[in-house]
């Protein structure tokens, strides 16, 4: 019977706490583009962002694997720059779990934007403060509740991920085998015991995450 792995739950904390970083970058003005925008192409945009949700993880990760590699044209880009190959790599694993994670970041702080009002904004501007401040005196202080779930669905969702990163990583101890398919490896193997361990690990930090994102929810609900 093989031993615990202790590797696959480094490789998979790191890629979600870095892919968490990476969606609040990029995710945050594109949920304030989305909040505020009028514009006809807001409605595609948001059918994009939100692709991930129904579409199959082997469908996005086989798309995916083809741009990321050498011939692919995010691939090709990027060997203008570096030696490396983004598929098969931890840089790759980072890429197709910010695109797989992207709604459940954009999608909550859309919400919490929408639900700050025009009224305090226009208040500011007519006030002088400029669209940079309004954003972080008024918007940001007014939006926690929202950072909060936005971190807290992309941290789990990331790492609870399975079939983009297998398509993208694919299974190579120390680089991209993450937690999720270090179970697949042991149920195909016929450890249970094993696979028990790392599964019901996963579960509770699931149910953790999401208790204390419903109970700050609540409560903040009732604060503000």
């Amino acid at each position: 019977m093989s031993s615990l792995e202790l590797d696959p739950i480094f490789i998979t904390l790191k890629l979600a706490a870095i892919t968490t970083i990476v969606l609040l970058i990029i995710g945050t003005p594109l949920a304030w583009w989305l909040a505020n925008s009028k514009t006809r192409y807001k409605t595609p945009i948001e059918a994009i962002v939100a692709l991930p949700l129904v579409l199959p993880p082997t469908v996005l990760g086989f798309y995916m694997l083809i741009a990321l590699s050498p011939d692919g044209f995010i691939g090709k880009f990027w060997s203008l720059f570096s030696d490396e190959r983004l598929t098969f790599s931890f840089i790759g694993l980072v890429i197709g779990s910010v695109i797989y994670s992207l709604p459940f970041v954009v999608q909550p702080l859309q919400a919490g934007f929408e639900n700050v009002g025009k009224p305090l904004q226009q208040a500011a501007a007519t006030l002088g403060a400029k669209p940079f401040e309004i954003f972080f005196t008024i918007i940001l202080p007014l939006s926690y509740r929202a950072f909060f779930v936005a971190i807290s669905l992309g941290f789990a969702h990331t790492v609870g991920e399975f079939g983009v990163v297998l398509m993208i990583g694919g299974n190579i101890p120390g680089l991209t085998k993450v937690l999720s398919i270090t179970i697949y490896d042991h149920v195909e193997a016929l450890e249970y015991s094993i696979a028990h361990i790392y599964s019901a690990a996963l579960l509770v930090f699931s149910f953790v995450i999401l208790l204390i994102t419903y109970t700050a929810n609540r409560k903040l609900s009732i604060r503000l």
